[in-house]
């Protein structure tokens, strides 16, 4: 007598062993942002200037962050602003955020929410059409850790 699909299945689903593989946190240093800045800029100076970061200095749950980039720029065919990258200092993954911008998008200026594991530094870049670096820094005081789960 064939088996029935109820009866396969349940066969199947009772012998199935799926390894579930777990990997500790990596812990993040500022070792991994200063790389994370050399993978985007290279050998580049980065000049302090230009960049506005609007981020709470103090925020009570990491898991939404909100802020916003601005760049000084007229945003015009010769000068404007080719790309935007956001550093943090302490999560796993420490370039949390690129953006690329050209003449047309009219304003050099991106906002979002980020996720942050614990109090840091908060690193945004701008590159501008002349190939100069700039940048601007933010201390980000967490009292509710975010990014704290298991990679996968």
């Amino acid at each position: 007598m064939p088996a029935t699909r109820r009866q396969f299945l349940g066969l199947v689903g009772s012998v199935t062993v799926i390894p579930i593989v777990t990997l500790p946190p990596v812990d993040a240093t500022p070792a991994m942002l200063n790389t994370a800045i050399r993978n985007v800029v290279g050998e580049a100076a980065v000049r302090i200037g230009k960049v506005k970061l609007e981020i709470p200095p103090l925020v009570e749950n990491g898991n939404t962050v909100p802020m916003t980039v601005s760049v000084t720029s007229p945003m015009t065919a010769d000068d404007h602003v080719k790309s935007i990258h956001i550093f943090n200092e302490k999560n796993p993954q420490p370039n949390i955020g690129n953006f690329y911008l050209n003449p047309s998008s009219g304003r050099a200026q991106v906002s979002t929410r980020i996720r942050l594991a614990d109090t840091q530094k908060v690193v945004a870049i701008a590159r501008l059409s002349d190939d100069s670096f700039w940048q601007v820094a933010a201390d980000v005081v967490v009292t509710l850790a975010a990014c704290t789960e298991e990679v996968n």
